[in-house]
């Protein structure tokens, strides 16, 4: 007769429970620029976390800014669960062509996901300096909508220097959607495209640093969220 394996037995191997990919996809490093050039995984699955945006480190369990953009796979609409990862057999889609990150993470042993993690971490500019024009507003927008200067400003919200510092965001999240429309209505990228170009639009990040982005109109709000 076979006993029931016990569930406190130390794992050694995956059990295939899907919850690592239930929390999210993998970042990528140089080592999988193949993957997103030869279209494997094509570029409106990904989305960029751009240099200084505050972001969830999943090795060290804190929230910090980012040294350097970090490019990732979306997750399903309203989950977290990476968008390759298949539910109803608690398997990936592109197992055979999966990331370094997902080759490496071992639930029961992340010595190895933590060795790599901050290593050689591909980046925007690794994939898109070389296409004409689009380097160029990246590069633009990416000055224009900086998160050293965006934070600075939201930190100034706070005190005797509201009004200024409100009057100094207005046009950098102006710049931000109208950048995103540019390139769509002009018949380039599509809008599944946007959030690796650019990263994720201001008025969704904002939320990382406690105030949200309410519109009206022409009109933009930003409004403190409640502690």
């Amino acid at each position: 007769m076979k006993t029931q394996e016990n569930s406190h037995s130390p794992v050694s191997s995956c059990r295939r429970c899907g919850t690592c990919c239930k929390k999210g996809g993998p970042s990528f490093h140089r080592e999988d620029r193949s993957l997103i050039e030869q279209g494997i995984i094509p570029g409106r699955h990904l989305f960029t976390i751009r240099q200084g945006e505050m972001a969830h480190d999943n090795v060290r369990k804190r929230l910090s800014p980012l040294p350097s953009d970090l490019i990732k796979i979306k997750g399903k609409p309203g989950t977290w669960a990476c968008v390759f990862f298949d539910d109803t057999e608690n398997g990936c889609t592109i197992y055979e062509h999966r990331p370094v990150e997902c080759r490496a993470l071992k639930c029961w042993d992340t010595r190895e996901i933590e060795r790599i993690y901050t290593r050689n971490r591909l980046t925007r500019k690794d994939l898109l300096e070389n296409v004409p024009g689009l380097w160029a507003l990246i590069r633009e927008h990416r000055k224009r909508c900086d998160y050293g200067e965006i934070r600075a400003l939201l930190e100034k919200t706070e005190g005797p220097e509201r009004q200024q510092a409100l009057k100094a965001l207005d046009p950098i999240l102006r710049y931000d959607e109208n950048i995103r429309n540019m390139v769509i209505e002009k018949g380039g990228p599509s809008a599944e495209m946007t959030d690796f170009l650019f990263g994720r639009s201001l008025v969704e990040t904002l939320a990382a640093y406690g105030f949200k982005i309410e519109k009206k109109g022409e009109r933009i709000r930003i409004v403190r969220m409640t502690r």
